[in-house]
C-alpha cells in the first residue's frame, strides 16, 4: 500500500510542477509567444457567461490552465485575484481547468476565495491549442490578442515578474 502511494505522487510531480517559474526558459520558449492567441469559447462552470479570447479584445487577458489536484495552482489563485482586482477592468482572467472530471472544480473555486469565474475544459480541447506543459501554466496576451509570455508553474514571488509584464502590456 505504502509503495503505491509513493508511486502515485511521483507520477504526479511531472504534472505539477512546483519549481518552474515565469523566469524559467520552458515559458519563453513556448511556440506562442508572439502569435495570437488560439481562439476557445468556454462557459463558465457553474453559469452562463461565455469566454474567450475574441470576448475580450482590447483588454490584457491572462489564460490560466490549471487543475484542483495541482497545489501551485492552489496557491496561483489568490494571487491572480490580487492583481485582477488591482487592474479592475483593464485585466481579465480566463482561469482553464484541465480536470478529467468536473468533480472538485466548484468546490476548489469556494476554497480558493477567488471572485473571477472559472471555466471546465472538458476533453482538454482548449489545452490541445495552447499545449501547456504543466500545471498550471498561464498566457498573458496583449490588447491585440497576441501571447506575449507564458508562465509555467507557479512559485512565491512570481507576482512580482506578473504585475510588471501585467503593467507593461496595460501602459
Amino acid at each position: 500500500m505504502r509503495s503505491l502511494l509513493i508511486a502515485s505522487i511521483l507520477l504526479t510531480l511531472p504534472a505539477c510542477q512546483k519549481g518552474l517559474s515565469a523566469a524559467n526558459p520552458h515559458g519563453a520558449d513556448h511556440p506562442l509567444v508572439g502569435a495570437p492567441a488560439p481562439a476557445f469559447e468556454l462557459t463558465q462552470f457553474g453559469g452562463d457567461a461565455v469566454a474567450g479570447p475574441s470576448h475580450t479584445q482590447g483588454k490584457v487577458t491572462l489564460i490560466d490552465f490549471w487543475a484542483t489536484w495541482c497545489e501551485p495552482c492552489r496557491d496561483s489563485f489568490p494571487v491572480y485575484d490580487a492583481i485582477a482586482k488591482e487592474y479592475g477592468d483593464d485585466l481579465v482572467i480566463i482561469a482553464i481547468s484541465e480536470d478529467e472530471e468536473p468533480n472538485g472544480i466548484a468546490a476548489f473555486h469556494e476554497q480558493t476565495n477567488v471572485s473571477f469565474p472559472v471555466y471546465w475544459d472538458e476533453g482538454q480541447r482548449v489545452a490541445k491549442d495552447y499545449d501547456p506543459p504543466t500545471m498550471p501554466t498561464s498566457y498573458l496576451v496583449d490588447r491585440a490578442g497576441i501571447v506575449r509570455y507564458v508562465h509555467v508553474g507557479f512559485n512565491a514571488g512570481d507576482e512580482a515578474t506578473l504585475r510588471s509584464q501585467i503593467s507593461a502590456l496595460i501602459d
